[in-house]
């Protein structure tokens, strides 16, 4: 939470600097490079690749197979090549930059100040990966406090490093400073990863290899990371096409999806905590465990995501104005981004059930293609109808073509699910997803005639958001989804237990 704060700061430093201009577009270009770096190196291609690996490795060392001690093993056989391949690319896109800019962004109207951007951008692929690789090592030990701070380590040295340098290097301050940034997020992980590299084993070591290893096999790395850049490929399409409207149309698309993506970070921060869960009880065999943390998780998730984009839809304009209209950024950036964003809101669902649902696919470390060839479907649907309607609605249009490409896949793999991961009871799972949709509805409806009876964006954010709650949690209470009312008597349990157990003392 403390590094999605900070990332909506610093999307408020860059629209105080640089509103929604020419500048913020060039930047923006560049910034596609460590976008796509972050779900294909952090968020899902090591994820997906390294926790199952680690996961297995673990498990076996747990049984007794530890000669030689297969995490280290893991490690040695996977981290160099990965370092290489990491270096190599990020080199090739130094020198390949002007290249491209002119294929991301053809439209783009100062494409020296973008490539300029894009040379400091791209240094992050090797420092995105070494952090991925960490954050993947540490989930899969249970490990969460480094992960979670690298985040709040990236956006701190961007914001750091705009307030100190934007008056002699303008935009390109921003870019600087995500090139450091990914420095820090290798930084705060490296030390906790050594210590339990270095952990001893605890039982002696057998030799032998044992059966249901699983290595990295070259085909199980390309699906994985063929999806993640699929998945993040929407965002090159979108700037494709916003490319060849008046400028400003990049910027107002990236603080639009900036807004529309915090409830989905929100949500999915429960799967980044369960996944290694699932990822070992598959390990261990106990599928039935794996089967109930997959159906629970997506219902969970669908209901806080959907919690978000009633909020959003219901105070849109007010949200903007709040969060961005000072400085550079104006009125008329204020009301273009707030229509882009109740588009987006209309596929937030689909972003989070996507997010959810690939990791029962590739929980088990097996290559699976399925999930690959859906994502690929709902990339082309996007540039498709991207094209279509980009001249009738602009960047609404972009936006549009977004929602319905990813809503697409996101059925695709709700579709596919038992068959070809675990055996999810998807009809089940179907009818619990649509309880929180018709509360979602009427909460919208109710926050939106709250936040319009007032002028002042604070109160009418303040009051939107609480008509949306007033009617959404009691609607969730009584449908009774993800087990809500079990879940609330819990939650005050646990909670009380933490603030009344006493402290113990060693001595």
């Amino acid at each position: 939470m403390a590094g999605a704060l900070l990332g909506l700061g610093r999307d408020q430093a860059l629209a105080h600097f640089f509103g929604a201009g020419a500048a913020t577009d060039a930047f923006l270009v560049a910034w596609t490079v460590p976008e796509m770096a972050s779900t294909l190196l952090i968020e899902d291609g090591m994820a997906f690749l390294l926790v199952p690996a680690y996961s297995v490795a673990l498990a076996r060392r747990a049984g007794g197979n530890v000669s030689p001690d297969p995490v280290r093993a893991l490690l040695a056989a996977s981290l160099p090549r990965l370092c290489l391949a990491f270096a190599a690319v990020a080199a090739l896109l130094v020198a390949g930059a002007p290249l491209l800019v002119g294929v991301l962004a053809p439209g783009l109207p100062h494409p020296s100040l973008a490539v300029a951007c894009t040379r400091l951008t791209a240094t992050c692929v090797l420092s995105f990966g070494l952090a991925g690789y960490c954050s993947a090592a540490l989930r899969a030990h249970r490990a969460y406090v480094s992960p979670a701070t690298i985040y709040v380590a990236y956006n701190a040295a961007i914001i750091a490093t705009m307030f100190v340098l934007v008056t002699h290097w303008g935009v390109r301050s921003a870019a600087l400073g995500v090139a450091l940034g990914g420095c820090l997020m290798v930084a705060v992980q490296a030390p906790s990863l050594w210590r339990r590299i270095a952990e001893r084993p605890d039982r002696p070591a057998t030799a032998g290899r044992p059966d249901g290893e699983r290595p990295l096999t070259p085909a199980l790395v390309l699906t994985v990371l063929l999806f993640a850049l699929f998945r993040q490929s929407q965002v090159l399409i979108e700037r494709h096409f916003a490319s060849e409207l008046p400028f400003g149309a990049i910027s107002h698309l990236n603080y639009a999806q900036k807004i529309g993506q915090l409830p989905m970070s929100v949500a999915l921060m429960l799967c980044v905590v369960t996944f290694p869960v699932l990822a070992r009880a598959i390990a261990e065999g106990d599928t039935q465990r794996a089967r109930d943390r997959i159906e629970r998780d997506l219902v969970m998730v669908t209901g806080i995501a959907l919690l978000g984009a009633a909020a959003i839809t219901a105070c849109a304009p007010q949200i903007v104005q709040l969060l961005f209209q000072r400085g550079a950024f104006t009125a008329y950036d204020t009301a273009a981004t707030a229509a882009v964003l109740r588009v987006y809101t209309l596929g937030l669902l689909g972003h989070t059930l996507v997010g959810a649902l690939v990791r029962s696919y590739f929980s088990a470390g097996r290559t699976i293609w399925y999930p690959t060839g859906v994502m690929a479907v709902g990339m082309v649907t996007t540039a498709v109808i991207s094209a279509c309607t980009v001249g009738i609605w602009g960047a609404r249009g972009i936006a549009a073509a977004n929602c319905v490409g990813i809503t697409l896949t996101a059925l695709l793999l709700l579709r596919g699910l038992g068959g070809r991961s675990v055996a999810v009871r998807v009809r089940r799972v179907v009818a619990e997803l649509a309880r929180p949709l018709g509360a979602a509805a009427a909460a919208a409806g109710t926050g939106y005639l709250c936040a319009r009876s007032f002028t002042s964006p604070l109160a009418g954010v303040t009051a939107g958001c609480l008509g949306v709650t007033a009617v959404y949690l009691p609607l969730v209470w009584a449908l009774d989804v993800a087990g809500a009312r079990s879940l609330a008597p819990a939650a005050l349990l646990t909670i009380r237990r933490l603030l009344t157990r006493k402290q113990s003392h060693g001595r």
